[in-house]
């Protein structure tokens, strides 16, 4: 079976996502709208389909399921109008800003019987999915504590910092997820720290560039997570989990992995420079997965209550940032 897809939004996580559709031979691309025409005409150039409208893509009986791309203040509407429509549907994070509003985009995903996908690629990456395994075999023993460093090369531009929502919901969030994965428990409570280091512009819009954030369940199990807009040395993602019986790390990727060691040292190749040569294997991952969940009948995992529990975080992180207190999620949802 091939699944055939309608790309809506074609900017740089669409082009992502049209190549990992591309490249999988079980998927087609029939279909790709944008605001802009020929943005979508220029992508169609290099991965195929034709260029339609949503509404006749929502219309469409050769459209089996939709990749939203499109920026976040539409998703909630565009899930809604393709569960309508019997689509099946992968989302990029978050599906609103709003915990509400989310609530009932939700109600109408579960009324509709759709199917939804939300992306959180990182629980797709080869390396994070090795941590997971190895934490699942039990050869660390129980978890205690988790360390996740994720750094930015540096600080996106005020035009998206304005429509972002802020760091927590735009950048910590995928470490809140990556938490709740690794941890297999809720997160019951959040205290954070958070300051403008990088950018005084970004502090002037009401956000921040650097913070620490500490997530603990009602077991007593921690994650610690650092953030940063500015990594001068490149995309720095690690995560060490600690437990009983031992500990197992996921370090930084590098294009290639050598080690040159001469008379003035030892040196490596620079880190990956962003997250779309990061985490090309974990995006073209997570479509196989939806894939194979929608071939195999199988809930779609991140699913749209993932969503709604990492947005609860985020927003239980600013409120204890704001108030200067450890925060309970439940306070939030």
């Amino acid at each position: 079976m091939t699944l055939r897809f309608a790309l809506l939004g074609a900017g740089r996580i669409g082009l992502v996502h049209a190549k990992a559709v591309t490249e999988n031979p079980q998927a087609k691309l029939v279909a790709v709208a944008d605001a802009f025409e020929e943005t979508a005409k220029s992508l169609i150039a290099t991965y195929g389909g034709e260029f339609r409208t949503i509404d006749a893509i929502a219309a469409a009986d050769d459209i089996d399921a939709v990749l939203i791309c499109t920026p976040t203040n539409t998703h909630a509407d565009l899930i809604e109008k393709f569960a309508h429509a019997g689509k099946a549907i992968f989302c990029e994070k978050p599906i609103d800003l709003s915990i509400e509003r989310v609530n009932d985009c939700l109600k109408v995903v579960q009324e509709t019987n759709a199917t939804l996908m939300v992306g959180f690629n990182r629980r797709f990456d080869p390396h994070f999915i090795a941590l997971k395994d190895t934490i699942t075999a039990g050869k660390i023993g129980k978890i205690e504590m988790i360390n996740i460093i994720s750094r930015d090369p540096g600080a996106p531009p005020p035009e998206y910092i304005k429509v972002s929502g802020g760091i927590f919901k735009d950048m910590t969030i995928h470490d809140f997820d990556m938490a709740r994965f690794l941890l297999g428990e809720e997160i019951e409570t959040v205290m954070a720290s958070a300051s403008v280091l990088v950018d005084p512009e970004i502090g002037a819009l009401g956000d921040f560039d650097s913070a620490n954030v500490i997530l603990t369940t009602a077991s007593g199990k921690q994650c610690a997570i650092s953030n940063s807009r500015r990594a001068t040395y490149g995309y720095d993602q690690r995560i060490e989990v600690h437990g009983s019986l031992g500990m197992v790390a996921a370090e930084n990727q590098r294009e290639v992995s050598i080690e040159v060691a001469t008379a003035g040292g030892y040196t490596r190749p620079p880190l990956y420079d962003f997250f779309m040569t990061r985490y090309i294997a974990a995006y073209a991952g997570e479509i196989a997965a939806f894939i194979a969940n929608l071939a195999g009948d199988m809930p779609a995992s991140p699913s749209g209550e993932d969503g709604l529990r990492a947005l609860a975080i985020a927003q239980a992180t600013l409120k204890s940032v704001n108030e200067g207190r450890a925060v309970k999620v439940s306070e939030v949802i």
